[in-house]
């Protein structure tokens, strides 16, 4: 087994995951990269520096090809995997009278099923490199209190909450650590795609509209790095996410106010 450490990062063509990618790969990790985007993966390779990323083109709904992408990565990484970024994800907004059933099975199939899917077939790898290994699954701030014109993918990133809360039961006795990130809107070019089949108008624009601010990938892959080596369960990252995490606890009912006032259908 290599004595260089491993993480193999979901959606890692660009955002959030090629930022956790340069971020262990600083660190002299090697880098795995698992997307559907090739092009997008070979440009990170290239950021990491010769010898740290290695690419695998998968999607994550396929339950089968993770088992391949993970062995593939394993072979390369010299027999191990310390660290899986379980961080694939799709955006989906609008009312949800709004959103088409194939709108809806995409994003539960990618947001939930691909990251359940990532847990199961990453485990035996984990408990190689135990203690001290770890499963990192992003969630959102929309996974901290539901929010309006954005149904379906809230409901993913509260279920990925959960999934981080029963795997971190599960798995201690392992000592694999286990923990969600929660990051407000993230500046990355998930922010130009409109949020469904019905909408003209970007996600930037009504985060914009809204009046939040943006985080950067970079504080994001910094929260990864700490979450692989401390005991937090939930990270919560950026500001938004932040105010939005001491709302829900100490003034629910101004937080679902506010939440009510901002649910104006999306691209209307």
């Amino acid at each position: 087994m290599s004595a260089k450490k491993a993480i193999f990062v979901t959606g890692g063509a660009s955002g959030i995951g090629r930022a956790i990618a340069l971020r262990f790969a600083r660190e002299g990790w090697f880098v795995g990269l698992g997307d559907v985007d090739a092009a997008g993966m070979a440009e990170t390779e290239r950021l990491c520096g010769t010898g740290f990323a290695y690419s695998h083109v998968f999607d994550v709904r396929d339950r089968a090809a993770w088992d391949m992408a993970l062995s593939a990565f394993a072979t390369a990484a010299g027999g191990r995997i310390d660290v899986l970024a379980n961080n694939a994800g799709v955006p989906l907004g609008g009312p949800l009278s709004d959103n088409t059933p194939d709108e809806i099975e995409r994003c539960l199939d990618i947001n939930l099923k691909g990251v359940l899917w990532g847990a199961q077939a990453v485990l035996p790898w984990l408990r190689q490199t135990a203690p001290g290994s770890a499963l990192v699954n992003t969630a959102s701030a929309a996974g901290i209190y539901g929010t309006g014109g954005a149904a379906v993918y809230s409901a993913t990133k509260f279920a990925v909450r959960g999934l981080t809360e029963s795997l971190d039961a599960e798995w201690a006795g392992f000592g694999i650590t286990v923990a969600s990130i929660c990051p407000s809107f993230i500046e990355t070019p998930l922010l130009d795609q409109v949020p469904n089949q019905g909408s003209n108008e970007s996600i930037r624009q009504r985060v914009a509209a809204a009046g939040l601010e943006l985080t950067n990938v970079d504080e994001v892959a910094q929260a990864v790095w700490a979450a692989v080596h401390g005991s937090r369960l939930h990270w919560v990252v950026g500001k938004t996410a932040r105010k939005i995490a001491f709302a829900a606890r100490w003034m629910p009912g101004q937080v679902r106010k506010q939440a009510r006032s901002l649910s104006r259908p999306l691209g209307r």
